[in-house]
């Protein structure tokens, strides 16, 4: 490899969070190179789903219909800390559902995608240097080789080599609880099964043994302690003692597919981005896996980096817009970090937290907390701030229904969007980032809004003066200054 090669982006980690920013890159012309250490993909099932905004995600990228078929959909309920309560009425979404996947199966779909799109994916190479200039990034790899790109993403997990080579503070709570996870074959009736992990949970809340198809069991127990290295992963014989620990027996577990550790540890980074170096996923943020939030948490954030990055490097970005990363995703990384730490003392067995998880159920069942509690956890209540304005400011828009079908049909290509119902509005001068559709929605009660190429509304009116005044916030200048704005031509909703 060549030194002066330079890409436009370089993504350290092929993961869910690297592959899904390779992907919205590419759907911008970004040249990307992603780096992956390990020869192979993950085996290991960290995650089962997917949460109502990363399927809203796929969907807004044509991606959902591949993901529905390999999956499976569960019913949305709330389930904070464990305390199951029903769907509230009239959830602000199309896709009131979990959609179950494991991880492996989502970080496969998302791959496909990405080199689909052109995204270059190396596997083997591992990153050990890393150095900056004014005009691009440096990356060391363990053959010697380097490689010059103008942006480089850290998308490599909580132990992330990019976030400790920029010195990046990653403070929070070290872990004080780790656990044992598995898959393997059992031979105990699934009934008995059933039974005895019922009882087992009384107490101990981080316990948790059943099926998962083809045989196959999934194991969850605490383990002895912290491990000094979690990324050594246990015996099957510990995972049997810890069994008869808390089980009173091992259910005859045996033939492991796979084996691994995680824990509790809670930090946030002190920064999101260093020069031309950027962190997202896990190694920007790590918190126990109450409530599933890793993955989704990671592939948000590179839903929300990917266009804002595409737009540094076409040249048309607003000064502030990729700093907007920062200031946008990390409050939402600080709050899925609140509401882990407050479901982790939740699941604790002793007198205090026990009364407040009878509170807290008393008070969940009151439908505008319960409401609350499931837009936090699914990512739908999340809205950045634009300043002042209506509710629907700063949120992301549900899948409307339109003439030409439906509202995130039209955005697979990662563009803007002026959705119109006056027909009176024009974005001529942003043509080539910002679609306009003319069309009216029975499900839309404002006359028309601007949508980022995330789905968040960036602005709600009628107003074309005050809509010119927006647009080169977002996007940048226009095209042609000096020229006439004219109405453009209803978009046609991509094949």
């Amino acid at each position: 490899m060549n030194g002066d090669m330079v890409y436009d982006v370089i993504v350290v980690g092929g993961g869910p969070t690297g592959m899904m920013l390779a992907a919205e890159l590419r759907l911008h012309d970004v040249r990307v190179l992603v780096l992956e250490k390990d020869l192979e993909p993950a085996a290991i099932v960290r995650s089962l789903g997917l949460h109502v905004r990363s399927i809203e995600v796929l969907d807004q990228r044509g991606l959902l219909e591949r993901f529905l078929a390999r999956g499976k959909q569960y019913e949305l309920g709330g389930h904070f800390a464990g305390i199951d309560t029903p769907l509230p009425d009239g959830l602000d979404t199309a896709h009131p559902y979990i959609l179950g996947l494991p991880q492996p199966v989502t970080d496969r779909l998302l791959a496909e995608h990405a080199v689909e799109l052109g995204a270059e994916l190396r596997r083997g190479c591992e990153l050990v240097g890393l150095s900056q200039d004014p005009d691009a990034a440096t990356a060391e790899l363990a053959d010697g080789s380097r490689l010059r790109s103008r942006y480089l993403v850290g998308c490599d997990g909580g132990r992330s080599t990019v976030r400790k080579l920029l010195g990046i503070g990653f403070p929070g709570e070290p872990a004080s609880n780790g656990w044992l996870l598995g898959e393997m074959q059992m031979t105990a009736p699934l009934d008995e099964v059933a039974a005895v992990v019922a009882e087992a949970r009384r107490t101990h809340r981080g316990f948790g043994v059943g099926p998962v198809g083809d045989g196959r069991a999934r194991v969850v127990v605490p383990a002895v302690g912290v491990a000094e290295d979690r990324t050594v992963p246990p015996t099957l014989d510990e995972i049997k003692d810890r069994l008869r620990t808390f089980a009173g027996t091992d259910f005859g577990v045996h033939s492991p597919y796979w084996l691994s550790r995680f824990d509790d540890a809670t930090r946030l980074a002190d920064r999101y981005r260093v020069g031309r170096v950027l962190l997202a996923g896990d190694a920007a943020h790590v918190h126990p896996p109450l409530g599933g939030q890793g993955l989704n948490l990671g592939v948000q954030d590179a839903f929300n980096l990917g266009w804002k990055l595409a737009a540094a490097i076409d040249g048309w970005a607003p000064d502030d817009l990729l700093d907007s990363y920062q200031s946008e995703r990390r409050p939402v990384a600080a709050d899925i970090l609140t509401i882990t730490r407050a479901q982790s003392e939740l699941m604790s067995v002793e007198p205090g937290p026990q009364a407040v998880r009878r509170l807290l159920g008393d008070l969940i069942a009151f439908d505008n907390v319960n409401r609350y509690l499931i837009e936090k956890t699914t990512s739908i209540g999340i809205r950045y701030d634009f300043g002042e304005g209506p509710p629907l400011l700063g949120r992301r828009l549900r899948d409307v229904s339109v003439p030409q079908g439906h509202l995130y049909g039209l955005m697979h290509a990662g563009r803007g969007l002026l959705l119109d119902q006056t027909g009176r509005l024009s974005a001529a001068g942003w043509a080539d980032r910002v679609d306009h559709v003319v069309g009216v929605s029975e499900e839309l009660e404002v006359p028309a809004v601007l949508l980022r190429p995330d789905g968040h509304v960036a602005w709600i009116g009628d107003d074309q003066r005050e809509l010119l005044t927006v647009l080169p916030r977002w996007f940048g200048p226009a095209a042609d200054p000096g020229g006439p704005h004219q109405p453009a031509p209803a978009a046609q909703p991509p094949t």
